[in-house]
């Protein structure tokens, strides 16, 4: 897995830790990453949201600085730190100047692998968390995706809060946190990423005099395919000004052969201001102020997901324009020059997405993940240009039924009624 056009290289130290890099010699950052593949869906549901919780606990601590410590050292070489949890993976990153790397790696590294998980910082954890879950919840966009969410992959792990909920949050204390932490940041499961002014070979001797000690270990923390289940969902909360409405179907996972087309199904639906989503139930109709499609693939699932905000006298006729647009993309083809707009939306933002060494980084990481070699941008424009309109007939046609479609409706709902006959499509 060598990329020489690209100097993109691979390597596997005897741990099983992988390593890859990215030459980039005409800039001055290097963004380094240290991916965990594993996240909040592989969780069991009585410790939902500990990978989160980790997270946030490496940050305030290790046996060599405090927290206080790793922010200064951060600050003091102009870097950016960060981190997030996600569904699948963990991810902890720093972008700085390339004369800083071992500096850089040297705190990363630290912070991944010495945490010490003070009991008093568990604690007051603990209770951060439960105000970032609150904050959220006080967030309608962000809460009817949950529970949009929670309600399509019911009862398995994927649909679960990233965060977690009061009750499994309340329960976290340092032995849970420490076996949760052995189990899942072993060698076998990280991959160290970094694009940038860097040489491949110093930058992996680097990561190897921080990780090589590491005993070697597999993963097995990988949940079974989810059943996904199409429900509607009307959840009344008087005190919201507007409804949020959410309607989704099944889509692909993310290493589809045809997730190409899927792209630019979602960017014709909803993806941006010339999409029909927003032509014709804002700009034409004027119903909503905030219109869009979504799509989100995962190693064995996915799904295509609509969202829009509106009044409750016009929820119904919202749901039901969607649907419409739906209905059109099965029966209707595409015209050539729509579908060649999509096509230069998508190849576009592609393009524009990775100018960064930190985009650069996240994709190099996603590809080692999820495909297992790397796709350059003249093979992905190849595929968005090899993709038809009868396709995209086809897929729709496999997405968008009736009986699949799953709704969640949250507001101040005064008796609104949705069947899955306004579903028809």
């Amino acid at each position: 897995m060598v990329d020489e056009t690209r100097n993109i290289r691979r390597q596997v130290l005897p741990n099983g830790l992988t390593v890859i890099t990215e030459e980039m010699q005409h800039i001055r950052s290097v963004s380094i990453g240290i991916w965990i593949r594993s996240g909040s869906r592989d969780e069991d549901p009585k410790w939902n949201g500990i990978s989160h919780f980790i997270e946030h606990m490496v940050f305030k601590g290790n046996k060599h600085r405090t927290a206080e410590d790793i922010a200064r050292q951060v600050d003091s070489i102009g870097g950016n730190m960060d981190a997030f949890t996600a569904k699948e993976c963990i991810c902890f990153n720093v972008k700085v100047l390339d004369e800083h790397l071992p500096i850089a790696m040297d705190v990363l590294g630290d912070l991944v692998l010495n945490p010490v998980f003070d009991v008093q910082d568990i604690t007051r954890e603990r209770g951060v968390i439960l105000e970032e879950i609150k904050m959220d919840e006080d967030n309608p966009d962000y809460l009817v995706h949950e529970i949009f969410t929670q309600n399509f992959w019911k009862d398995h792990p994927l649909g679960k809060p990233i965060l977690g909920t009061k009750d499994t949050v309340k329960r976290f204390d340092r032995d849970p946190v420490i076996d949760f932490y052995g189990q899942r940041f072993a060698p076998g499961n990280l991959i160290v990423c970094a694009a940038g002014n860097l040489q491949h070979q110093q930058f992996v001797d680097v990561v190897a005099k921080h990780f090589e000690h590491m005993k070697p270990m597999k993963n097995g923390f990988h949940s079974s395919q989810p059943k996904i289940v199409p429900r509607i969902i009307m959840r009344n909360k008087k005190s919201l000004e507007q409804v949020q409405i959410c309607v989704g179907v099944p889509s692909h996972p993310i290493a589809h052969e045809r997730r190409h087309a899927s792209y630019i199904l979602n960017t014709l639906l909803g993806g941006g201001m010339s999409s029909r989503l927003f032509q014709n139930i804002r700009e034409r109709q004027g119903l909503v102020y905030a219109i869009y499609s979504d799509l989100s693939p995962y190693r064995d699932t996915g799904c295509l997901s609509v969202y829009a905000g509106t009044s409750r006298e016009s929820a119904g006729k919202v749901v039901q324009s969607i649907v419409s647009e739906f209905r059109k993309l099965k029966v209707e083809l595409v015209s050539q020059e729509e579908l060649r707009r999509a096509k230069d939306q998508l190849k576009g933002s592609l393009m524009l997405s990775l100018e960064s060494s930190t985009a650069r980084m996240s994709n190099l990481a996603r590809q080692e993940m999820y495909f297992e070699q790397f796709y350059g941008m003249d093979e992905l424009i190849e595929k968005i240009e090899g993709v038809t309109a009868e396709e995209l007939q086809q897929l729709a046609t496999e997405f968008f039924r009736t009986d699949s479609i799953a709704v969640t409706v949250l507001g101040n709902l005064n008796g609104l009624k949705l069947t899955r006959d306004h579903l028809a499509c």
